[in-house]
């Protein structure tokens, strides 16, 4: 089938999906968890196949950390489609009702986006994060992810195919494979809605040049933690290997690190860094705290690594760190650690990210572990969402207006 056949399908489909029953949306997510468990050998031997090509190719850790899927990751997708279900109606419900002097009653219905085309690199899973939520919204989705994860995404979509042909209108859920695909793709505006791309700047560049739809951008995390001189010590450190080391290859791990020269710890949360064998590139105070401290460039406050690397800042205060985060902000996720009410709430209403972080981990900016079931991604714009896209910040809303006989 050409793009543009699948395109024109997946925008007949969105008719359907709208006035789906709920039921039968559920009824769509359970078929996919029970048929992802059941097909888990088969999406493994695939996803091998994927792993031996990156590690022949020579691609770096944090992408095959992407690739990589374990039974553990099937599962853990096996159980995000039922908690994706469970989430809260959001296609057809009434989130805004009043009356008007002239009786007329005036409701916001919240309804899906339409056809939303998804662009993403390295990692398999957002094959069915994206379907999910896409069936819970009510949207049709087209997907295209990265060629990396080729055999992966082809095993995924064939079981989701499979799973909810006989549940969902033809064309719900799609794949596009090439990059010639994805150059026709952009020119249908009038069949697609929104374009969702996901992955690193190159491809972020790409799609908003070319793109003739709106664009919902999901950037890189250039995240970063401000350590105040009152931060509670007992929390300090383990909170900067959690958002740092647990898994450095994703978009909400800590890249910079702000350190008020006040703060009493300061060599020890360096000396953790060191045997947790982070790399780190510090200004002059931070070499003068550790030997092993390299020397940071003006070129490492504004990368993000992706790896078990992390730039460092000594600062004389909170305003300069915030100078520093304005600076190099990827409006991703900042966080702090500190006690004074009236120093959060300054860093707070001084910094514009999807997420700002108050003594927590940066790792916590994620749909799942803020409550939403899934993401689509996090949206480094702030037009049409800002922040991690679940079901509802895949929908907008109408006006219903209800009266009896008014005349204007």
């Amino acid at each position: 089938m050409s793009v543009i056949e699948i395109a024109k399908l997946a925008k007949k489909a969105t008719i359907s999906l709208q006035s789906l029953p709920e039921e039968q949306r559920l009824m769509a997510l359970e078929s996919i968890a029970v048929a992802l468990t059941h097909h888990q050998d088969e999406i493994l031997i695939e996803n091998k196949k994927d792993l031996a090509e990156a590690q022949k190719n020579q691609l770096s850790e944090a992408i095959i950390d992407r690739l990589t899927l374990t039974e553990k990751a099937i599962q853990s997708l096996s159980e995000m489609c039922r908690d994706v279900a469970d989430q809260e109606q959001v296609v057809g419900t009434i989130v805004e009702e009043y009356t008007r002097p002239n009786g007329l009653l005036i409701q916001k219905q919240r309804i899906p986006l339409g056809v939303i085309g998804m662009i993403f690199e390295s990692r398999p899973n957002v094959v069915v994060d994206g379907a999910a939520l896409a069936i819970k919204s009510g949207n049709a989705i087209i997907l295209k992810g990265g060629k990396e994860a080729h055999h992966s995404n082809r095993k995924l979509f064939e079981i989701i195919h499979t799973a909810v042909e006989r549940i969902l209108p033809a064309g719900a859920v799609s794949l596009i494979e090439t990059r010639e695909d994805v150059a026709e793709l952009l020119k249908l505006h009038q069949y697609i809605d929104l374009m969702v791309p996901r992955g690193g700047s190159a491809l972020i560049e790409h799609v908003r040049k070319n793109a003739t739809m709106p664009v919902v951008a999901h950037d890189k995390g250039l995240c970063h933690l401000y350590v105040h001189k009152d931060a509670e010590i007992s929390k300090v450190i383990p909170i900067i290997l959690n958002a740092k080391t647990q898994r450095p290859g994703v978009c909400n791990a800590l890249e910079s690190l702000l350190l008020n020269e006040n703060y009493p710890q300061n060599k020890e949360i360096i000396s953790s860094l060191v045997e947790a064998g982070v790399e780190i590139r510090g200004c002059d105070k931070t070499i003068d705290l550790n030997p092993k401290v390299l020397m940071a460039t003006n070129i490492d406050y504004d990368t993000e690594y992706l790896a078990n690397i992390i730039s460092v800042r000594i600062v004389s205060s909170l305003d300069e760190a915030i100078t520093h985060i304005q600076a190099h902000s990827s409006h991703h996720t900042e966080a702090i650690l500190a006690q004074d009410s009236v120093v959060i709430e300054k860093f707070l209403n001084s910094l514009d990210a999807s997420a700002l972080v108050v003594n927590a981990s940066t790792r916590f900016n994620d749909g799942g572990e803020l409550g939403l079931g899934a993401e689509l991604g996090i949206s480094t714009s702030k037009l049409h969402a800002y922040g991690p896209m679940g079901a509802k910040e895949m929908t907008t809303t109408r006006f219903l207006v209800k009266g009896n006989g008014q005349t204007r």
